[in-house]
C-alpha cells in the first residue's frame, strides 16, 4: 500500500526481540531486527498506534530521507536540497537531535548545527523568515543519525521518550526507567495469569507495568502528548479511534498484584503513581520489610524486583544479598523470582543458582536480569513426583 512507510523503534540494549515481538503481535509488517532498533513497516494509523501500546519502545522515528556525506559541506547541501516546507512553516519551531558514528564527522552538536544552518537557510532565502530553535517543546522534532558516510534524516513520531509514559509524579532517590521495567516483566514471561508480587516495589513503576500487562492497557495510554500530534497531517479523529479500538482490547484480570517497599515514603509515592495510572483496583501496596515476609498467597507466584545496587542506596552488600537468597529459600516456595542488579559481584551472596541470567544495562551501568526457581519442597522431591507421574 502507497500509504505505508518504514519506521524504527528504538530500544535498550537486549530488549530487541521482545519489541520485535511486540510489533508482530501489534500487527507490523516487515519487521527487522537491529542493534538497539527494530524496523518495522506501517501507515499513519499503526503509527499512533505504535505509539500508544509499544511497551519497549524509547522513540519511534519516521526516516524520510537517505544521503551520502563525506564532509560537513556535503551534510550541508544534503539537508537543504529536501522541502522543508512539507514539514515546518517558517513561523513555528524544530529542535535537532543527531548521533554520529563515523571517522568524518565526530560531534554529534556540530552536526546538529550545520543542519540546523542548512534548513533555516532555506526557509530564509524562500520566505524572508525562519523557523525557531526550541529544545523544550518544539513543533517538529528531527532525527539525523550519521552511520560511516550514510545519513538518515527522520522524524521523530514520539518527541519525548516513551518511558516517560505519564502516570509516575512522584519518585524514589533511585527509580527504574518504565521501559526498563515492562522488559524485564516480558522477558520473565509475565503474562497476568497469575499473582504478583514487588518486594521492593520503591515508587511503584514495576508493579504498574506489571498491571499494564496484564489487564492489556496501552503502555502510554497516560501519557499528556506525541509529536506527532503538532505535524501537518495530524488526524485527530483516526487518533480517537486508534485510542478506542485499543481500549476495547482491555482485558479483565482475577489475581492479585502486590508491592512492599519498608519506607513509609516509598509506599505513599507509590500509592500515589499507582491511583495517578488508574490501576488501584488492580494494585494493593503496603509498608513491609521483604525479609519478614512469607508468600501469602497459594498456587505459583511471579516475582519481580529492582534491589538496591549499592550504587545511589547505601546497603551492607554482602548481607543484603544473602538475605534476599535466604528469605526467597526459606518463605517463599512455587514462586519464579528475577530480578536485575548492576553489582554483579553481590549475586555472589545470593547462595542460590540462578536458572537464567541476562545482560541488560540499566542506564549506563552493565546489568544481570536474574531468575531463581523456588520450588514447592525441595528440588528433589519435585523431580521424583514428576518421574512417578
Amino acid at each position: 500500500m502507497e500509504n505505508n512507510f518504514k519506521m524504527v523503534a528504538k530500544t535498550f540494549f537486549g530488549f530487541e526481540e521482545i519489541l520485535a515481538k511486540e510489533l508482530q503481535v501489534l500487527g507490523a509488517q516487515d519487521v527487522e531486527q537491529g542493534v538497539r532498533m527494530v524496523s518495522f513497516v506501517g501507515d499513519k494509523g499503526f503509527m499512533y498506534k505504535a505509539n500508544l501500546s509499544l511497551r519497549t519502545a524509547l522513540k519511534i522515528l519516521k526516516p524520510i530521507y537517505s544521503f551520502r556525506a563525506t564532509n560537513e559541506d556535503n551534510l550541508y547541501k544534503g539537508i537543504y536540497s529536501m522541502d522543508w516546507s512539507k514539514y515546518l512553516n517558517s513561523n513555528q519551531t524544530f529542535v535537532i537531535d543527531a548521533t554520529v558514528h563515523s571517522e568524518k564527522f565526530n560531534h554529534s552538536e556540530f552536526v546538529a548545527q550545520k543542519c540546523k544552518d542548512a534548513i533555516v537557510d532555506q526557509f530564509r532565502t524562500r520566505t524572508g523568515q525562519r523557523p525557531s530553535i526550541d529544545k523544550q517543546y518544539p513543533d517538529l522534532r528531527i532525527n539525523i543519525h550519521i552511520d560511516k558516510d550514510q545519513c538518515t534524516v527522520s522524524l521523530d513520531t514520539s518527541g519525548n521518550s516513551l518511558h516517560q509514559r505519564g502516570y509516575r509524579l512522584a519518585t524514589n532517590i533511585a527509580p527504574i526507567n518504565e521501559v526498563l521495567a515492562a522488559g524485564m516483566l516480558l522477558l520473565s514471561g509475565w503474562d497476568g495469569q497469575g499473582d504478583f508480587i514487588d518486594p521492593m516495589c520503591g515508587s511503584g513503576t514495576i508493579l504498574a507495568e506489571a498491571a499494564m500487562i496484564a489487564c492489556n492497557i496501552p503502555a502510554n495510554i497516560n501519557r499528556k502528548e506525541f509529536a506527532f500530534e503538532k505535524w501537518k497531517d495530524w488526524d485527530n479523529d483516526l487518533f480517537d479511534r486508534i485510542v478506542d479500538s485499543l481500549l476495547k482490547k482491555v482485558r479483565e484480570f482475577h489475581y492479585t498484584i502486590k508491592g512492599y517497599d519498608k519506607a513509609p515514603s516509598a509506599v505513599s509515592k507509590a500509592k500515589d503513581n499507582i491511583k495517578n495510572a488508574n490501576l488501584d483496583e488492580y494494585v494493593t501496596i503496603s509498608e513491609n520489610n521483604f525479609f519478614d515476609t512469607e508468600k501469602a498467597t497459594k498456587g505459583p507466584l511471579h516475582m519481580v524486583f529492582n534491589p538496591p545496587y549499592g550504587e545511589r542506596l547505601d546497603i551492607q552488600m554482602e548481607n543484603f544479598y544473602k538475605n534476599i537468597g535466604d528469605t526467597l529459600k526459606q518463605n517463599y516456595p512455587g514462586t519464579n523470582a528475577w530480578f536485575i542488579t548492576a553489582n554483579l559481584e553481590a549475586l555472589k551472596f545470593v547462595g542460590l543458582k540462578p536458572s537464567r541470567k541476562i545482560k541488560l544495562f540499566n542506564g549506563s551501568l552493565e546489568a544481570r536480569l536474574v531468575k531463581y526457581e523456588m520450588y514447592e519442597g525441595s528440588k528433589r522431591t519435585k523431580f521424583q513426583t514428576s518421574e512417578n507421574n
